[in-house]
């Protein structure tokens, strides 16, 4: 079965033109797969039914396999076995009736205001590293840019005048987010001051600079964010992610609305904004506490 899934790999890369990390994913999620056929003492792919596949699944959670990465291997069986069926390897395709699980709901990490206020105040501004952090810091909370967004932030996307920044997000759309006085403030100085003595070469577009003078890396935003912590003596882990879901959190709190909240956030659906409604319940119990007239005394 070995020979096939390489002819399936290869179909994937030349027919289908798929990414070499996304072969390397089916390539593992199938090889564990094939793996569970050996111990099982099936050897041809003709005696794989819809059973065989469902003892797999109940083998994978077994093992404490998320939901999120279950539904992957389904989706990688499923893809896999429709190729043998087209290609005729198979008579019938024992994934017709696999349909995803559950996910569970995990709820959005954030950081509370007087944490994060904290946070925000341990860049030292002195050194112009100290400033681009500080700068970093603010606009990722400020704006709710994704990681990605924030190192492609280029220093002609900034309109000073109504402060706002054109963000390409994903899909190649583009949105304007907001920032805000404070923000401003630490940008202006980063740019006036730190980013002129991190630039090694003329013309580098982008906002944010390493320690070389070249674009800030993803990679380089999560080292900064952890840097930051160390030096400050903090023993908990913040992503840029944390601070986007810290300013969509929010934003909810102070009164935002839904809609408003979506566009600044990029989302293309109302729904993957609703999750940030799970974690507001502490405002909306205080609403009622105040409101009514039952509950006021």
């Amino acid at each position: 079965m070995q020979s096939l899934l390489n002819l399936y790999l290869h179909d994937l890369k030349y027919r289908k033109n798929e990414s070499n990390y996304t072969i390397l994913g089916y390539e593992q999620d199938l090889n564990l797969f094939l793996s569970f056929l050996k111990k099982s003492n099936i050897s041809k792919v003709s005696l794989i039914t819809y059973m065989t596949i469902r003892k797999y699944l109940e083998y994978l959670y077994e093992r404490k396999y998320a939901s999120s990465t279950i539904n992957r291997h389904i989706s990688s069986l499923k893809g896999f076995f429709k190729y043998l069926e087209k290609e005729e390897y198979i008579k019938e395709n024992p994934t017709l009736l696999l349909t995803s699980v559950k996910k569970e709901k995990k709820l959005p990490k954030y950081i509370g205001y007087n944490e994060l206020e904290h946070i925000l105040l341990l860049p030292d501004i002195k050194t112009p590293l100290g400033q681009r952090d500080s700068a970093l810091l603010e606009l990722l909370y400020s704006t709710g840019v994704r990681v990605s967004e924030l190192v492609s932030i280029r220093l002609k996307d900034i309109e000073l005048s109504e402060k706002r920044i054109k963000i390409l997000g994903k899909g190649n759309k583009e949105r304007y987010v907001l920032y805000g006085k404070i923000c401003e403030e630490k940008m202006l100085r980063y740019v006036k001051d730190g980013r002129e003595k991190l630039l090694k070469e003329e013309g580098c577009p982008y906002l944010f600079l390493n320690k070389n003078g070249r674009q800030l890396t993803t990679r380089g935003v999560r080292e900064v964010l952890n840097r930051i912590l160390l030096k400050g003596g903090e023993s908990m882990h913040i992503s840029p992610h944390m601070l986007r879901h810290t300013f969509a959190t929010h934003m909810l709190n102070e009164g935002a609305d839904l809609r408003t909240v979506q566009e600044l956030l990029g989302h293309e659906n109302l729904s993957t904004t609703q999750i940030y409604t799970h974690i507001t319940s502490s405002r909306m119990k205080n609403i009622y506490l105040h409101a009514h007239p039952r509950a006021k005394k």
